[in-house]
């Protein structure tokens, strides 16, 4: 899965890589900022999603592309699809250059919406990922834990670097007889649930 990664998608990652850090840098106000996962994080959550059980994968928060094009060579190694939302109009325009460019349309359904009004169509979920604003991780969450499949994935960014923001969530989460759950001190920590 990482050992053939195809020149253009090597040189997207390093072009979006090196704009998160200038974001981080110099004072790029915090909406305008790509808030990428770390390419650390790329390779645990693409070894989650190829490991997770046959059903929908799931990411909510496509911002430029980059933690998609992860999940994406987990999905070409699965034969399935990446349904990948993003709200914002310039992050959306952002996302369809970098799938354009790494040529993994096959593999990606990107939706230009709110995640919140379309997730619970999604009865049968093998994997989601969650990285966008914090206020969307509880209902998110709450629609996706119920139709995990047995053995499902959820991961949530941010675990450790907004915790405080993220406290009751991640509570829940630690104590929900639905799943088992842990916080992986890894980037910016990631919560890891998996469907009992």
């Amino acid at each position: 899965m990482f050992h053939d990664i195809p020149e253009p998608v090597l040189k997207r990652m390093r072009y979006l890589e090196e704009a998160d850090a200038r974001d981080r840098a110099d004072a790029t106000p915090l909406a305008k900022r790509l808030k990428q996962i770390t390419p650390e994080v790329g390779r645990f959550l693409a070894i989650l999603a190829a490991s997770a059980p046959p059903g929908d994968c799931l990411e909510a928060g496509t911002s430029a592309g980059y933690s998609t094009l992860w999940l994406a060579f987990a999905c070409r190694l699965t034969g399935r699809k990446l349904t990948t939302f993003e709200i914002l109009p310039e992050k959306a325009a952002l996302a369809r250059e970098t799938f354009r460019i790494a040529g993994l349309t096959d593999f990606v359904q990107f939706v230009h919406g709110d995640v919140r009004q379309q997730i619970h169509n999604f009865k049968n979920v093998g994997f989601c990922f969650l990285d966008a604003d914090k206020e969307i991780y509880p209902p998110c969450y709450d629609a996706v834990v119920p139709n995990l499949v047995r053995g499902g994935i959820l991961a949530a960014d941010n675990a450790t670097s907004h915790e405080a923001a993220l406290r009751p969530m991640l509570q829940r989460a630690l104590t929900d007889p639905r799943v088992d759950a842990v916080i992986v001190p890894i980037g910016r920590g990631e919560l890891v649930c998996r469907k009992i």
